[in-house]
C-alpha cells in the first residue's frame, strides 16, 4: 500500500499549516516541511510547537530565504526532500505541496491510485521543442548566469543580464542533459527520489548549472527525473489541479468550487483561498473519509475557459477606436436574425431568401465556412470578420449592390448587436426564441467544449445549471439592452402571432409573414 511523504515549502498562515499536517498525517501519511527562514520566527515557533508530538511530520535541518523564480526554491526542496527521505523509511511516495494545496480526494483513493501504477508524476516537456513558456526568456533562463533575484532586486538582474549578453558570456548546458520544463508540483516514487539525492552529490557540474539559472524550479527536478528515469515510468501530468487566467496568474478557488474541484482527475488542488473556510472543513472531512469511489468528469478547465470567455462575447467588450467611425451608410438597412439555435434561423432566413430581392447571410461572425465573396481577404478568418465587422458589412452591401441585407448573428453575440445599433445605419433586431430540451443543452455543452463527446450523467447534472443560466442570461441581456426595433418570435406562439412581429422586422405583408412562420418544422431540433 502506498504511504505518502508530502514535502510542504510554506511561508505564512501557521493555522493552515498546522491543519494541514494533521489532515494528512491523521491518515497515515507523513510530512516534511521547510518553513521559509525569512518568514516570521513566531509563526516557525507555533508550528514546531503544535507539531512536535507528532512523529510522522519533520522539519528540514537547514532554513533558508526562498525567492521567487531563484535556486533557493529548489534547494529548500531538496533540504525537505533529505529530511523526508532519512525519516521516513516506509514513504513510497514523495509529494509536492505549497501551503495552497488541499486535497479533493480522500487518502484511500489517493493511496489505491498510486497503487494501481508503478510511475513517476511530474509535467517535464523538452524545453527548446514545447510552448511551454509563452512569452519573456527562454533560452536566456539557461545560457545566461542569473545572480539576482528578478523580483527584489530587479535592477541588478538586468544589469547582470544585459551585460553578458553585451560581452557575449554565454555558457553552455551540460552535455548530457536534456533540459525539461514543467509545472514544479509532482509526485516521485522513493527510488526516484533516492536516485535524485545520489545524483546532487555526484554531479557537481550540473548542480553549478542550474544554481544560476532562472526559475529553476520548472526545469531541474524536471529534467533530473527524465535523465534518470526510463520514459515508459513517467507520466508527464502533474496529480495537482491548477489554472491560470489569461493574464497568467494561478485561478483561486472558492467555497462554492466544491463539487467541481474533487470531480477533476486529480488528487490535490491549487490554489484554494485563505477565506474559503467552508472549501476546506469540506475537503478536510472527505480526505479522511473512506470514500474511494469519485465520479470523474474533468470539465473544470474548459467549464472556466468557458465562462470566463464570456467577456470576450459581450460582457466587458468595447468597440475598437479604429471602428469607430466606420460606416455601413446612412441610407442602408441591416437586418440581424438573432438565434442560439442556428438551424431554426437557417430554416427561416432560407426562406426569406426565397421570397425576397434582397441578400441573406447566415452566420458569417459564428461559421468559418459561411460563404462569403472575396473581399480582398476580410473575410477569410471569423477574426478578420470580427475585427472588422462595419468594414466587412458595408463591402457586403456594395458587393451585392444593395441597401437591404440580412445576417445571422448567434444571440450570444451582444457586442456585436450592440456595434451594429450605434452605426448610422438603420438596423433591426428579429430574436427567435426557442425551447431548450435537456438533450439539446447536452449537445450544446459538447460543441462549446464543455462536456466531452460521452458526457457521464453526474456530468451533465453538474453543468445544466451553468448551461440553463447562460442561455437566460443572453435573451435577459437582448432585452435589457432595449434596442430600438427589437422583434421577438417564439416557439410558443402560433403561426399567426408570430407573424405580425415578422411583418414589421421585414416591411413584408402579413400574407408573405404568415408563409415565413408556418415554415415546415420550424423550431424543430
Amino acid at each position: 500500500m502506498a504511504e505518502i511523504a508530502y514535502i510542504l515549502l510554506c511561508h505564512k498562515d501557521p493555522e493552515a499549516i498546522i491543519l494541514q499536517a494533521k489532515r494528512l498525517t491523521a491518515a497515515g501519511d507523513y510530512m516534511a516541511i521547510h518553513f521559509d527562514a525569512s518568514a516570521s520566527p513566531a509563526h516557525f515557533a507555533e508550528i514546531g510547537a503544535a507539531l512536535k508530538g507528532n512523529p510522522n511530520v519533520v522539519f528540514s535541518k537547514k532554513r533558508i530565504n526562498c525567492g521567487w523564480g531563484a535556486w533557493s526554491l529548489v534547494q529548500a526542496t531538496l533540504y525537505a526532500v533529505e529530511a523526508a527521505e532519512k525519516a521516513f523509511p516506509r514513504a513510497t511516495h514523495f509529494y509536492m505541496l505549497s501551503g495552497d494545496c488541499m486535497p479533493i480526494k480522500s487518502a484511500v483513493y489517493a493511496h489505491q491510485f498510486l497503487d494501481n501504477t508503478d510511475i513517476d508524476y511530474i509535467e517535464s516537456f523538452d524545453y527548446f521543442e514545447s510552448d511551454w513558456i509563452k512569452t519573456g526568456m527562454k533560452e536566456e533562463r539557461l545560457i545566461y548566469r542569473h545572480y539576482f533575484n528578478e523580483r527584489t532586486q530587479k535592477w541588478l538582474f538586468y544589469q547582470s543580464f544585459n551585460l553578458q549578453r553585451k560581452l557575449g558570456l554565454t555558457r553552455d548546458i551540460p552535455s548530457d542533459i536534456q533540459v525539461q520544463i514543467g509545472s514544479q508540483w509532482w509526485c516521485l516514487r522513493r527510488r526516484t527520489i533516492e536516485a535524485i539525492l545520489k545524483f546532487t552529490k555526484e554531479r557537481k557540474d550540473v548542480m553549478r548549472f542550474f544554481r544560476t539559472t532562472w526559475i529553476p524550479d520548472e526545469t531541474f527536478f524536471q529534467t533530473l527525473v527524465r535523465h534518470l528515469v526510463p520514459e515508459v515510468e513517467i507520466e508527464a501530468r502533474t496529480l495537482t489541479f491548477l489554472m491560470f487566467s489569461e493574464y497568467g496568474m494561478p485561478v483561486t478557488f472558492y467555497n462554492d468550487h466544491y463539487d467541481m474541484l474533487v470531480s477533476q482527475d486529480f488528487l490535490f488542488a491549487r490554489k484554494v483561498s485563505p477565506e474559503a473556510e467552508e472549501l476546506k472543513l469540506r475537503l478536510g472531512k472527505l480526505y479522511a473519509s473512506g470514500n474511494a469511489d469519485f465520479p470523474i468528469s474533468s470539465e473544470g478547465r474548459s467549464l472556466f475557459k468557458f465562462l470566463t470567455g464570456r467577456g470576450r462575447k459581450g460582457r466587458r467588450f468595447a468597440p475598437r477606436f479604429w471602428e469607430a467611425e466606420a460606416t455601413m451608410g446612412r441610407n442602408r438597412e441591416l437586418l440581424i436574425v438573432a438565434c442560439k439555435k442556428w438551424h431554426v434561423a437557417k430554416r427561416l432566413v432560407d426562406g426569406i431568401r426565397r421570397s425576397s430581392d434582397f441578400p441573406v447571410i447566415e452566420y458569417l461572425f459564428n461559421e468559418e465556412n459561411t460563404p462569403l465573396p472575396d473581399l480582398g481577404g476580410i473575410q477569410s478568418t471569423i477574426g478578420k470578420r470580427t475585427r472588422h465587422r462595419r468594414a466587412l458589412v458595408r463591402m457586403l452591401f456594395d458587393y451585392y449592390e444593395t441597401d437591404k441585407m440580412v445576417i445571422c448573428l448567434d444571440s450570444s453575440n451582444l457586442d456585436l448587436i450592440q456595434d451594429f445599433y450605434a452605426d448610422r445605419s438603420k438596423t433591426k433586431l428579429l430574436e427567435i426564441n426557442c425551447d431548450f430540451s435537456g438533450d439539446y443543452l447536452v449537445g450544446h455543452a459538447i460543441r462549446v467544449g464543455l462536456a466531452g463527446e460521452s458526457p457521464s450523467e453526474e456530468t451533465i447534472n453538474s453543468l445544466m445549471p451553468t448551461i440553463q443560466q447562460d442561455l437566460v442570461y443572453e435573451s435577459d441581456a437582448i432585452r435589457d439592452a432595449n434596442f430600438p426595433m427589437h422583434f421577438r418570435i417564439l416557439q410558443k406562439n402560433s403561426p399567426a402571432k408570430n407573424a405580425l412581429p415578422l411583418a414589421e422586422f421585414l416591411d413584408a405583408t402579413p400574407e408573405d409573414a404568415l408563409r415565413l412562420a408556418e415554415i415546415d418544422h420550424l423550431f424543430s431540433d
